[in-house]
């Protein structure tokens, strides 16, 4: 049996679960992902948009299948090709899946863009892709725009796991498990089984201090200047505190006892985006019992290689989060305008690549019939 690396057991002995943000056809045919499972503690895999473009403008990999396809549209192309490969990963993390009991061995895949702010087709189109994976371990993804909200309520009641992505503030964090209980309410009214159901809840990280950042450096002054590289963490870590808020609520304690499952907090965009920060922080920064970090392979492989894991960080520092918080607001940082205009750019971002994917299919399914 191959050595686990240890930086990153000690991650996962501390409660978090690792989970790797990219898939492609490549990944699961080479067998490097299986070595990740393997080696470095790896129990779930993201996707986005953005990771499918990149996986998909590899055309030879997905040839064969485009040939298959026949005459489709390219929004059918695409959820025929993606879904194959979240399908095919789900397969190689159901024995993960089963010995957690389906809390890990977990595969996103997210609706369009472009339903972002258009709740029945979120809705509609979440059904579409669980029954097009039609695996137990696949997550729907689902944007946390205030018109997602009743979404992801409503995709969680029909008995449909759901990882609700680009979440930037504590406010909307709440919202987000609001109507996570909710839509398990409702499923437990239907008459669902609610063990079954599972979510988590994607806080993004590095995009809050690049945003933040750049308006301390126009502050300009030593107190703003002593902040920068402060603002996510902080953020991340008061999520958490919010997240514990509710795990002690007798609303959350009632479907507790009817068989549910936590909706874990999720760690996301943790590449750092400053080569003046350490390149494991927002990873080692954020380590708390029953959250899940989704990493880029280059920040897993910093933290395994030189990632100090010295347990819990998070639930001693919320104070001090606090109050990094309120020097930010003292030194002229409106977080809640960083966060909308973080939300609205990230929808703006996924719908960019989400179009780049559709020419890149495009031109491969035109390829393929000539």
């Amino acid at each position: 049996m191959t050595d686990k690396n240890k930086n990153l057991a000690q991650l996962a002995e501390a409660g978090v679960s690792i989970w790797l943000d990219d898939l492609s056809r490549e990944r699961l045919s080479s067998g490097n992902l299986a070595e990740l499972i393997e080696t470095s503690s790896v129990s779930g895999v993201t996707t986005n948009p953005t990771i499918f473009a990149s996986a998909l403008s590899d055309g030879a990999a997905y040839d064969e299948q485009l040939r298959g396809l026949g005459q489709v549209d390219v929004g059918e192309a695409i959820r025929e090709l993606t879904s194959t490969d979240v399908r095919n990963a789900c397969d190689l993390f159901q024995p993960i899946h089963q010995a957690t009991d389906g809390v890990d061995g977990r595969v996103s895949i997210e609706v369009e863009p472009g339903l972002a702010r258009d709740t029945e087709g979120t809705v509609e189109q979440a059904a579409l892709l669980h029954r097009m994976v039609d695996r137990e371990n696949v997550l729907i993804k689902i944007p946390a725009a205030i018109e997602g909200l009743d979404a992801i309520r409503r995709t969680l009641a029909a008995g449909i796991s759901v990882n609700v992505t680009l979440i930037f503030s504590v406010e909307r964090y709440r919202q987000v498990m609001d109507a996570w209980l909710g839509g398990l309410e409702d499923a437990q009214a239907a008459g669902k089984d609610i063990s079954t159901i599972h979510s988590v809840a994607s806080f993004f990280v590095s995009r809050v201090d690049a945003e933040v950042d750049k308006r301390l450096e126009a502050i300009g002054t030593d107190e703003a200047l002593a902040l920068k590289g402060r603002a996510a963490i902080a953020n991340a870590r008061i999520a958490y505190a919010a997240w514990q808020e509710v795990m002690a609520s007798e609303r959350w304690g009632r479907l507790k006892a009817a068989g549910a499952h936590p909706q874990r907090p999720l760690w996301a965009s943790t590449g750092v985006k400053s080569a003046d920060y350490p390149d494991t922080m927002y990873v080692t920064e954020l380590v708390a019992p029953d959250c899940v970090n989704t990493m880029p392979e280059k920040t897993l492989q910093a933290v395994a290689d030189h990632g100090s894991i010295t347990g819990d960080t998070i639930t001693s520092n919320v104070d001090d989060a606090v109050q990094v918080l309120g020097q930010l607001a003292e030194v002229g940082i409106d977080m809640d305008e960083v966060v909308v205009k973080l939300e609205d750019e990230g929808v703006s971002k996924f719908i960019d690549s989400w179009e780049e994917l559709v020419g890149t299919v495009g031109s491969a399914m035109k390829a393929s019939r000539a």
